[in-house]
């Protein structure tokens, strides 16, 4: 599965919501720097999912709050399921 989201870096916890034009919104405590903000989108993403880190793949956005991530063997239900109710 392709998501496309928007990640909010510094974040007061870690979080994964609907925004408000359809599209995905993630919330993540860890700053912008040296890495730390993808490599803790990785690690909530396999956490949350209970898969293994080498089955999510940064696409694009790599510097960029817009990324495109790729969750191997993941359904749009599954994703779904972890999502943080407002």
């Amino acid at each position: 599965m392709t998501i496309e989201l928007r990640v909010q870096p510094r974040a007061r916890r870690n979080a994964l919501v609907r925004a408000a034009n359809g599209g995905w919104k993630l919330y993540l405590t860890a700053p912008p720097v040296e890495g730390r903000g993808n490599q803790a989108l990785i690690e909530f993403f396999a956490k949350r999912l209970g898969i293994a880190r080498t089955r999510i793949r940064l696409h694009s956005g790599e510097k960029s709050r817009q990324k495109i991530v790729i969750l191997d063997g993941i359904t749009e239900e599954q994703l779904r399921g972890i999502v943080a109710v407002k």
